[in-house]
């Protein structure tokens, strides 16, 4: 296809430079990989290997075992699935029917689960037996969705059940438009929004990782960010599919795991968090292991340090690192570094996407000059019409289709995009964002708890841990008390993993905030 571009009018008032050349819809992606490569790779996991021709019969199977529970055109499925087959083929499945997929992560509290459950009014909802929140959610909703386990262990209706034999319904043909997944963010009021990414939305950033990282028919990408974020579902899975590459599925990330699998099946792409390349450093036989086809590495959601791109430099040295920025409610990226200026852009996230309009404006909404700091604003084809069924966050995030994206930034003269902070107050846990008031509005309802503000504690690792300040109105309440009420609330990223006890009330500005600057100088100050 050509990298043609053209401004085109999308998603009402919106106007947006597109590729002009497309496909209409992300299953048509699918079909064409199909056609072009049935008996290439699509997935290799630890004991299974599947042709994209194989991956194609599971996927109308299990269509046909959706339809036959009732699903149709337009309504959702939850899928609460690991980095399994399972999960590409439910997810292909349901864009199949015209569906909309609604991934979910297995990590989450059986709380948030059902509220994405029910918010997003799923029809039915496809989880891992061995999820515990996932089961109990899909238990306490009842009839309202209808429940399907996949594992060995539990009771009820099994996917396996799901694969039926038969004749497929018609494919509903969607529009571009048209909602493919809903993706749910951490809300700054507690409460997650899902993002409606369209298939013009995931299409172009397809397109976008295909041109930054330059991917090919014959890439292999190690899959060990969960599939169920933007990362996992978008720059990988998907991104594999659109050049009829293979995804290399990894259940979980741990260092040996990830080398033995990505030496053993020839890895040449992944998109890691820096956490994750520095435990990959730390790995004492890291050095034993053949990995001379990985040519590039991307990575995000966090900075990485000079010192790991350089050793990672001297280790491998034929690995080009992408720094990539980007979020749920932009289908993932926004700018990419040029492939070989990994180093030298180390201060950047590199520069806007082919489609990507990117501005960074004050406080009033007015675009500040090179170099100044501002918010950053996003507008492009990739940038999701909006939040489901929340006309108000929508109204709120967006200005004549730009997304606020709630960082600070500036922009350079030469058009690299640099980030300063982070305008809320958000923690990045090794890739994992939280927002504190998550954490806190759970803090606040324990009895006994004044009131509390969460930070997060600076990590080598993970770049940052949930550290929380609890003035308390009794000593009953101690770390373990709310770590135990916390992990039966939130998933386990989340919960605190140090606290500042206290039986004074939290410092304050004349307006009344509690100053979380004060609270951050205090805990590099101490250190506990």
């Amino acid at each position: 296809m050509s990298t043609g571009t053209r401004l085109e009018a999308h998603f009402g008032d919106r106007v947006v430079r597109c590729f002009a050349e497309r496909e209409t819809d992300i299953y048509r992606v699918f079909e064409r990989a199909v056609a072009r490569r049935p008996d290439a790779e699509a997935l290799v996991g630890a004991s299974v290997r599947m042709t994209y021709g194989e991956l194609n019969r599971h996927v109308e199977r299990v269509a046909i075992g959706l339809h036959h529970l009732g699903l149709a055109a337009g309504e959702r499925v939850g899928v609460l699935l690991g980095n399994r087959p399972e999960f590409v083929i439910a997810t292909l499945a349901a864009l199949r029917l015209g569906a909309i997929a609604v991934p979910i992560g297995t990590r989450l509290a059986s709380a948030e689960i059902r509220y994405i459950l029910e918010h997003s009014g799923a029809r039915v909802a496809i989880y891992d037996d061995e999820a515990s929140g996932a089961a109990r959610a899909v238990q306490e909703l009842g009839s309202s969705v209808a429940g399907v386990r996949c594992g060995e262990s539990g009771t009820g209706a099994s996917f396996e059940g799901l694969v039926l034999d038969g004749e497929a319904p018609v494919r509903p043909l969607p529009a571009e438009e048209d909602t493919a997944f809903l993706l749910y963010t951490s809300g700054t009021t507690g409460r997650p929004k899902g993002a409606m990414l369209t298939h013009l939305n995931v299409w172009h950033s397809l397109k976008h990782f295909e041109l930054g990282h330059r991917l090919g028919a014959n890439e292999r990408s190690l899959l060990a960010v969960p599939a169920t974020h933007v990362t996992g579902l978008v720059a990988i899975i998907l991104s594999m599919i659109n050049v009829e590459g293979t995804t290399l599925l990894l259940p979980a990330f741990k260092s040996r795991d990830f080398l033995e699998l990505a030496a053993r099946e020839r890895m040449t792409h992944t998109v890691l968090v820096p956490a994750m390349y520095n435990l990959l450093l730390r790995e004492p036989e890291r050095t034993s292991y053949d990995l001379r086809t990985w040519h590039l590495g991307s990575y995000g959601g966090a900075p990485m340090p000079e010192s790991a791109i350089v050793a990672l430099g001297e280790w491998l040295p034929s690995l080009s690192l992408v720094n990539g920025y980007g979020a749920t409610e932009t289908s993932s990226p926004t700018s990419l570094t040029p492939i070989g200026e990994g180093l030298a852009r180390r201060e950047t996230v590199g520069k806007p996407v082919h489609c990507a309009d990117v501005i960074v404006v004050d406080d009033q909404g007015c675009e500040v000059p090179h170099g100044t700091a501002g918010e950053i604003w996003i507008r492009g084809p990739m940038v999701v019409p909006g939040y489901w069924r929340d006309a108000e966050a929508t109204k709120d995030s967006f200005t004549a289709g730009y997304w606020h994206s709630g960082d600070v930034g500036s922009i350079d003269a030469e058009g690299f995009l640099r980030l300063v902070d982070r305008k809320k107050d958000m923690i990045n846990r090794g890739g994992y964002k939280i927002y504190s008031v998550e954490v806190e509005n759970v803090l606040a309802s324990l009895p006994g708890v004044f009131e509390c503000a969460v930070v997060g504690k600076p990590c080598p690792v993970l770049g940052e841990r949930v550290h929380a300040f609890v003035s308390r109105v009794n000593r009953d309440v101690s770390a373990e008390a709310i770590t135990r009420f916390c992990a039966e609330r939130l998933a386990d990223y989340k919960v605190p993993e140090s606290f500042t006890l206290t039986d004074e009330p939290l410092p304050r500005s004349s307006a009344g905030k509690v100053l979380k600057r004060t609270l951050r100088d205090q805990l590099r100050e101490t250190g506990s």
